[in-house]
This record gives structure tokens, C-alpha cells and sequence, in this order.
């Protein structure tokens, strides 16, 4: 028997709605310490996070609705769970964000929802909001909004015309590991194809070119292999040109029990957020180190190593490639050096023309990455 709150005011359904919205953490990261998924004490709606260009800001999060017709086991929402459901009026939702907004504590908005009667039925409330907002009151500032798997194309393109941003969960690295999870979702049909209609909309040159486009998979729901989630990846930024790939660990006791497969189930309950951690890893090595699939280094389970990062597993995969020339070395060999990073090599790039670089303590105060640089560099 479904919960069901009843004539519950704004803040109400914004405090249960909120909470729910914590299952959907595409618009965050955990890769430092400044990125972990947090909230603030202000709110439970109010969320500091990075966006898909990198930059960092504070966003009012909710869901429109927690109602949801799917069936995704992983998911605390799914329909056949008994927890409290409400729903948020688009012209609630819009006020109370410009409350915030107005205030100045919040940068802009985050919208997702529960799937209600349909796809388009909730992609109309979604859309709904964004163009009062932008339309009745004029607001040009940000706004992230959740694709519905299974929405129309014309319902897509409305959202990408009101929105900075646009994401839809690809949730699992194949049709075979999101069959595991969801009996009502296609994954070609309802996932596949409307990422690359947003990634055709918002590509270069295009009238969207502006809007970023994001996705996020859900890690260890399915049983799936890092291996597996490193392809996909690496095809939506190679070919589909997304902008962000977010990854979220799988919790168990979130959704069904009986959701996990083997191999992840023997794992401790650490272990899936190391994985996650080295999955954004992989993430920055692909686009902003110029690495490719190819490059990324597996251990015999076809995962990544839970031990070492995989910037150093490839270094010690490749003792040839090594020690690289601190003095001499081009950009993309610095980059493939472990503990050295964009921003300390464009200092040594810039020291090295005034100057020869004689030991490590000259390119910056030594901590725990440039000692482990220090291994792989000749001086």
C-alpha cells in the first residue's frame, strides 16, 4: 500500500521531495574534497556542486514529483515501494527557487522527477516550470533539467531550448545489465536514442550549441565490469561529444536486495565507492589528460585497481615510457606522469624557460603527488 501525504503545504512537499532528490547525484562529483556529495544546513534543497564545465556553484534541487510507473530495483522511488508521494505545482516550484534565487543563495535550478503517468506527462510539468521561469519572469540564469527516459522527441527539444544544461541517466554500461535492473525501460528506445538526439541538438554549430549535455551511470547495480562503463564512456565523449559522464556508487539497502549481482555482492561496502572514485579517475585521464580506452589498465577482473589510480597503473605498465624529462619533455608526456597535474605543469612549463629545473623542490613545495612524481622524472 502506497504512503500518501495529504494536502501538505510547499515546504512540505519540498522537504520530502528534497530528500528524494538525493538518489539523483549527476550534477555532483567525489573526486576531491570540495566535490563530495553534501548538502547544505540551509536546506535540504540547497546543494553545492560542479557543473558539466567544471565550474563550481550552489543549485536548488528538488524533484516536481516522486511518484514513479518504473520498475528500476536500485531505486528507493520505484512504484512498488511504500514511501510518502507527493507532487509540486510547476508555478510552486518556480516561486519558491526565485525566492532563493533572489536572496542570493542559490546560483540556479536542478529539476528531476518520478516518472508520473507518463514520460511526456512529466516532461510537460519539467518543461512547465522552466518556462515560467524563463518566460514570466524573465530569469537567463541556469537550469539543469532530467530528461524522462522514453520522451518524445519534441518534448526533448522543448527542454533543450529552456534549459543550460540537460541530462538523462544511461544508468547502466549496455541493454544486457539494464535489463537486470528494469523490465519496463528500453534501453535503445527509451535511453540510447534520446542521448543522441539531445547530443545532435546541442552539438557544434548548432542552435543549442550553448547547453551542456550530461549522464551518469549507476555503479554496481547491475554487476557490470569497470571495463564495461570505460567503452561506454568512452563513446559518449568520442563520439556523442557529452560534455560530463557522472557516476553514482550503488548503495545497497537503498533499492532491492536482490538487485546485485555476484561480484558485486562479495565486494565490501567501501569498495564501491573506491570504484566510483577511480571511475572519475579514468573520467579526468580522458578528457583532460588525452588518454583513450586503450589506455586504461584493467586487472583480472576487468576492474579497475581499488589500490592504485590508473594514471599509475599505466605507468607501471609502460617502465619504458620512463623517467621523462622534466627539462625537456613535451606537455603530453608530463601529462602521462603520475602526481603531475594541468595546473603543476603549466608551472613547470613556464619555470623551465627562465631556468633549468635541477630537482623536484623546484617545481613546488613537496607533498605526497610530487614525491611520487619524483620516481618517474629525470632532472
Amino acid at each position: 500500500m502506497v504512503g500518501v501525504v495529504s494536502k501538505p503545504d510547499t515546504r512540505g512537499k519540498l522537504e520530502i521531495l528534497s530528500t528524494d532528490a538525493q538518489y539523483d547525484l549527476a550534477c555532483a562529483c567525489s573526486c576531491s574534497k570540495d566535490e563530495h556529495r553534501q548538502r547544505s544546513d540551509d536546506g535540504k534543497w540547497i546543494y553545492p556542486v560542479t557543473l558539466p564545465n567544471g565550474g563550481k556553484s550552489t543549485l536548488f534541487k528538488t524533484l516536481i514529483s516522486n511518484v514513479c510507473a518504473n520498475d528500476c530495483k536500485y531505486c528507493p522511488l520505484r512504484t512498488d515501494m511504500d514511501i510518502r508521494r507527493c507532487s509540486l505545482r510547476p508555478e510552486e516550484t518556480a516561486k519558491i527557487f526565485l525566492d532563493y534565487y533572489r536572496q542570493r543563495k542559490v546560483f540556479g535550478l536542478f529539476l528531476s522527477s518520478g516518472v508520473l503517468a507518463s514520460a511526456d506527462a512529466t516532461m510537460d510539468k519539467l518543461n512547465e516550470t522552466a518556462k515560467i521561469l524563463r518566460k514570466k519572469h524573465g530569469f537567463r540564469g541556469y537550469i539543469h533539467l532530467k530528461v524522462i527516459p522514453g520522451a518524445s522527441d519534441a518534448a526533448i527539444e522543448e527542454a533543450v531550448s529552456l534549459a543550460s544544461a540537460v541530462s538523462l541517466n544511461i544508468e547502466t554500461p549496455g541493454e544486457a545489465n539494464l535489463a537486470k535492473l528494469s523490465e519496463k525501460k528500453k534501453y535503445i528506445e527509451d535511453i540510447i536514442e534520446p542521448i543522441k538526439l539531445m547530443s545532435k541538438l546541442t552539438g557544434r554549430g548548432t542552435k543549442y550549441e550553448r547547453v551542456k549535455q550530461t549522464t551518469q551511470f549507476i555503479v554496481g547495480a547491475a554487476g557490470e565490469s569497470d571495463a564495461e562503463i570505460v567503452k561506454y564512456m568512452f563513446g559518449l565523449y568520442d563520439r556523442l561529444k557529452m560534455h560530463r559522464v557522472y557516476f553514482s556508487a550503488y548503495q545497497k539497502g537503498l533499492g532491492d536486495e536482490s538487485v546485485t549481482g555476484e561480484q558485486v555482492m562479495q565486494e565490501r561496502p567501501t569498495d564501491v565507492f573506491v570504484r566510483e572514485h577511480r571511475l572519475y579517475q579514468v573520467d579526468f585521464l580522458l578528457r583532460k589528460y588525452g588518454f583513450t580506452e586503450s589506455d586504461i589498465v584493467f586487472e583480472k577482473n576487468s576492474n579497475l585497481s581499488l589500490a592504485i589510480d590508473p594514471k599509475e597503473a599505466w605507468a607501471l605498465r609502460h617502465p619504458e615510457f620512463f623517467p621523462v624529462s622534466v627539462n625537456r619533455a613535451e606537455k603530453f608526456s608530463l601529462l602521462r606522469v603520475p602526481g603531475l597535474g594541468p595546473v603543476t605543469i603549466k608551472r613547470i612549463l613556464e619555470q623551465r624557460k627562465k631556468r633549468r629545473i635541477r630537482c623536484i623542490e623546484d617545481v613546488g613545495k613537496v607533498g605526497l603527488r610530487l614525491e611520487k612524481a619524483g620516481k618517474f622524472l629525470a632532472f
